[in-house]
């Protein structure tokens, strides 16, 4: 019988010949992540066991939801974090000055390679698909079960492969595909599952849009989102990590729950009403309702080609007079890009500000929590009832370029509007 691509990671970190969908085993892991949220719980628990540090090297501890301390908890998480790491010789750990948003921040560093087995304390943990690595969200329990036995166990998951056909259009991006996709299939159209993205159409991706799309899988309820190893895969690899890529390719024969085909040149822009991502519309759809937010950043949508396509938008123009608008570079790397290209100029010259990285605002944390029934567009990946903020609040997902026109004209609007 055929494995997908996730299968054969799993069977291979399981030292096993083949598994199959359902079947439960107890695998070895390249990295174990958590963050200034989760991390203090699974330390507790760890505590707890007396348990002891297997592989210091493969321990990643990102202080990024509350950082820089909004709060004196937040300053008491972190702390224990950071006390932790220092006792137990953490290598990865990134605090302020030196961290970024983790799921951006971590490709960046190399920690993450093709091929690799990563669970994170943190759902969006799924991003690192892109480079063509199972990676999964766990609680803070598997978190610390993780640092002790540098293992974990799995329900090898079923698949739905879905075919890329064709290239994007102008103004569109991989954050409306992914959204596109969660539209089409519900928020569990892909509970427990993988999502396989496949077909000619994956070339004409660029890394970011591939790391946007796997970042949004646990959206659609997947175990993890993956792309196949590619040119642009290898080349990205071989800027940043020193590992050598072990690629795996999917079976002719592998089983799939479904297939679905997609033809990128359809897409329009898109974006994602409250309160669910999968309560998509078109531009058709959208009305002139008041915006008093823009968030443009987050895990999501904060590496340097989204800030480049909001530059190219907000250049030479204003943000409305009612709207606030706050960008928020992911990794201290790209703040730096950013601000060498001038970026930052173009930005603060339209009105907007910029911020350290940071989560933020994404999970309602701070740097821009919303007012009972302020609404927000925002380029992250969530818009539950009270996401952002009051829970009369509202947000509405939608890509960089999405975001960028609609602080310049106060409404949900592409660049073609303007």
């Amino acid at each position: 019988m055929g494995m997908t691509i996730s299968q054969k990671i799993l069977a291979a970190h399981a030292h096993l010949t083949s598994v199959k969908a359902g079947q439960l085993i107890n695998a070895d892991l390249d990295l174990v992540l958590a963050n200034d949220i989760t991390a203090p719980v699974a330390i507790n628990e760890f505590e707890k066991a007396g348990g002891c540090v297997r592989c210091n090297d493969k321990i990643a501890l990102v202080m990024d939801h509350f950082a820089p301390n909004k709060d004196i908890k937040a300053a008491e998480q972190v702390k224990k974090t950071r006390e932790f790491a220092r006792a137990q010789h953490i290598s990865h750990f990134y605090d302020v000055g030196r961290m970024g948003i983790e799921h951006a921040l971590l490709p960046e560093q190399g920690l993450v390679g093709a091929g690799d087995l990563v669970i994170g304390a943190d759902s969006h943990t799924c991003t690192y698909g892109a480079l063509g690595a199972f990676s999964t969200g766990v609680g803070s329990t598997d978190m610390a079960a993780g640092m002790m036995t540098q293992q974990c166990w799995f329900k090898v998951p079923s698949a739905i492969r879905f075919v890329l056909k064709g290239t994007l259009p102008r103004y569109v991006t991989g954050k409306d595909l992914i959204l596109h996709i969660i539209g089409l299939i519900g928020v569990d159209g892909a509970l427990y599952r993988s999502m396989e993205f496949t077909g000619e159409g994956v070339s004409a991706l660029s890394m970011d849009d591939r790391f946007t799309v796997c970042n949004m899988a646990i959206e659609a309820g997947a175990k993890n989102g993956i792309f196949p190893v590619d040119d642009k895969t290898l080349a990205y690899l071989k800027e940043h990590c020193q590992k050598p890529p072990v690629v795996y390719e999917a079976d002719e024969d592998a089983i799939y729950e479904k297939t679905i085909e997609i033809d990128l040149s359809t897409l329009k822009p898109t974006v994602s009403f409250p309160h669910l991502p999968e309560n998509t519309k078109t531009p058709e759809e959208w009305d002139d309702r008041e915006i008093h937010q823009v968030v443009i950043g987050s895990c999501t949508n904060g590496r340097i080609s989204d800030l480049r396509q909001v530059a190219e938008v907000l250049k030479g123009r204003k943000i409305h007079e009612n709207v606030r608008c706050i960008v928020i570079p992911a990794t201290q790397k790209i703040y730096l890009q950013a601000m060498h290209e001038g970026l930052f100029d173009t930005f603060i010259e339209a009105g907007a500000i910029v911020s350290t990285p940071t989560c933020g605002p994404c999970l309602g944390g701070h740097m821009g929590i919303l007012a009972a029934g302020e609404r927000a567009v925002s380029t992250t990946n969530r818009n539950f009832v009270g996401r952002m903020g009051h829970v009369t609040s509202e947000v509405y997902l939608a890509s960089p370029y999405v975001a960028a026109a609609s602080a310049v004209l106060g409404r949900i609007a592409t660049p073609d509007q303007l």
